[in-house]
């Protein structure tokens, strides 16, 4: 396959989420093949080292306030990144929040929070976008899921309804707008630390067991993502839309290394 499919050169990028954490090693694998960024976070400053990171690369990177739970600070984002570069190619739906609690504890506020930022904020930044590149018949749309699109777990019941509700809208996204040459996938990372779930990182006997049950042995680091999100952001997806592309090392094929030797 010509090494071009994969170079993102002269095509624009929104990261939201952006600061920090997955969202900002999502900024730096798209410029690192080639794309111009939009980078958004709730506070400016803090897209401070992401951009000086962009700009290393040798692309550009329009630093962007968003608060996705607020329609009015979403329209202004995407109209800003449109008058700036003169169009949108790319969208990385990354913003995101967790609150670890358990069922019983999970107040009202508690689920609105969480919904109404990783899918509602998610599908209003995806419109938005949309909106801008439906008349070029254009775009590539990656919604950030999580192992918990497909996997329930015990703690962060909001979460895993949300990041399932992700998944969903992908699929229902990409059957509205691939008429218009957008595709709109689901790009569902597995266990990485982050700053939302550090704190897990810090038990030992928890980081062991999560790693008994991943086929390749450990945690995922930031950079085993570069390759699915500029090949879900490039033209070598042109005919993929509508999945969700699990990059887990493994864990949702259910094994644990103790089954497989004890059946060997």
């Amino acid at each position: 396959m010509p090494e071009h499919r994969f170079d993102l050169s002269g095509k624009t990028a929104i990261v939201t989420g952006a600061s920090r954490g997955l969202g900002s090693y999502f900024a730096r694998a798209l410029a690192g093949a080639g794309a111009d960024l939009v980078i958004t976070s709730r506070r400016l400053q803090a897209l401070a080292e992401t951009r000086r990171a962009v700009e290393a690369l040798g692309r550009r990177a329009l630093p962007l306030e968003l608060e996705v739970c607020d329609l009015a600070s979403i329209e202004r984002m995407v109209e800003a990144a449109q008058e700036h570069y003169g169009h949108i190619d790319i969208l990385i739906n990354n913003a995101g929040v967790n609150i670890r609690k358990s069922a019983v504890e999970v107040t009202w506020d508690d689920w609105n929070t969480v919904l109404d930022t990783n899918l509602r904020g998610a599908f209003f930044v995806a419109q938005a976008a949309a909106k801008r590149m439906i008349p070029r018949g254009y775009g590539r749309a990656v919604n950030i899921g999580s192992v918990t699109s497909v996997f329930g777990y015990a703690g962060i019941t909001p979460y895993c309804a949300s990041r399932g509700g992700v998944k969903q809208l992908s699929m229902s996204l990409a059957d509205e707008w691939g008429a218009h040459g957008i595709t709109v996938n689901c790009l569902a990372p597995g266990w990485f630390e982050t700053d939302q779930n550090r704190v897990l990182y810090q038990n030992e006997a928890w980081v062991a067991y999560l790693e008994d049950r991943i086929p390749l042995g450990r945690h995922g680091q930031p950079h085993d993502l570069d390759g699915a999100v500029v090949f879900l952001a490039s033209d070598s997806s042109a005919y993929i839309t509508g999945q969700t592309i699990l990059v887990d090392g493994g864990i949702t094929t259910g094994a644990t290394k103790a089954t497989v030797q004890d059946d060997a």
